[in-house]
């Protein structure tokens, strides 16, 4: 039996228009009143998906997110991290080298807020136009000291220019951190080992539940590792080619309540079957 489902955002969870739908808002309650784990799985910070948690009805005890692509693990109701892995001062520091190098725009996550870097004159983050739930901060490299929450480091920019870009990063990066593209038009870098799966694996031993017992639905290449590790990995019908090769089993896409097909035929009719 399915104990946790663990659910990614854009593509997913979200329409195309960001909203979700009334099917997956009531299937999802419904696993939640079966007593199954519902966790919203996402690069965003927690003060950036709070709207989709109220929506949903996960602002109670026992409600949890997995946030910064599996950095943090926190508690819905009260925002307590309960798991984490942060990314070093020093890390900011070789990150913003490679941007001037390759000339693009740098943003800081740290918790709830968005450390601008004056990094490239030529093209500028597209990041809060991204996620205008967050607080945006102008910051110079030597303002940031050791004393601060870094999560992860973003380069929002027109895909076909960051794509271009992308080729020019020494292999050195890879072996150094979770380089990944979330969207498009978004690349992100994570300290190495730090995915969605990390931060579920952690919630899941945390709450006692095994491997088999979980099940994750995604979309995008920064889904994969979640994908893989669950005991049944979902892929919606809009994901991109490698989650879909990946997957378990395919469900319909994101505007056709593709979460709730998945949840209602692997979640809680084997529940119905095992009353």
């Amino acid at each position: 039996m399915i104990k946790l489902v663990a659910i990614d955002l854009d593509g997913t969870l979200l329409t195309s228009e960001k909203e979700i739908s009334t099917r997956n808002k009531e299937v999802l309650a419904q696993a939640k009143v079966a007593g199954v784990k519902v966790v919203l799985c996402t690069g965003r910070p927690l003060a950036a998906i709070e709207g989709y948690l109220e929506t949903l009805g996960l602002c109670d005890d026992g409600d949890y997110s997995i946030t910064f692509n599996g950095g943090l693990v926190q508690k819905n109701d009260t925002g307590e991290i309960i798991e984490k892995n942060l990314m070093p001062l020093e890390d900011i520091h070789i990150l913003h080298e490679l941007a001037k190098t390759l000339n693009v725009p740098l943003d800081i996550l740290s918790d709830g807020t968005v450390l601008q870097l004056p990094v490239s004159e030529d093209h500028i983050s597209l990041y809060s136009q991204l996620n205008n739930l967050l607080t945006f901060e102008p910051v110079e490299l030597a303002q940031m000291t050791t004393d601060r929450i870094y999560n992860k480091a973003v380069v929002a920019i027109d895909e076909e220019y960051l794509d271009e870009q992308i080729k020019k990063i020494p292999s050195e990066f890879y072996e150094r951190y979770e380089v990944i593209k979330t969207r498009s038009n978004l690349l992100e870098f994570m300290p190495k080992g730090i995915t969605k799966a990390y931060g579920i694996s952690l919630l899941a031993k945390d709450l006692g539940i095994k491997q088999e017992e979980i099940m994750t639905i995604g979309d995008e290449e920064n889904d994969l590792p979640m994908i893989e590790y669950a005991g049944l990995g979902v892929a919606m019908e809009n994901a991109v080619a490698s989650v879909k090769a990946l997957a378990d089993v395919i469900t319909d896409t994101n505007d056709n309540d593709g979460v709730a097909k998945a949840v209602e035929k692997f979640v809680l009719e084997p529940l119905k079957g095992g009353n």
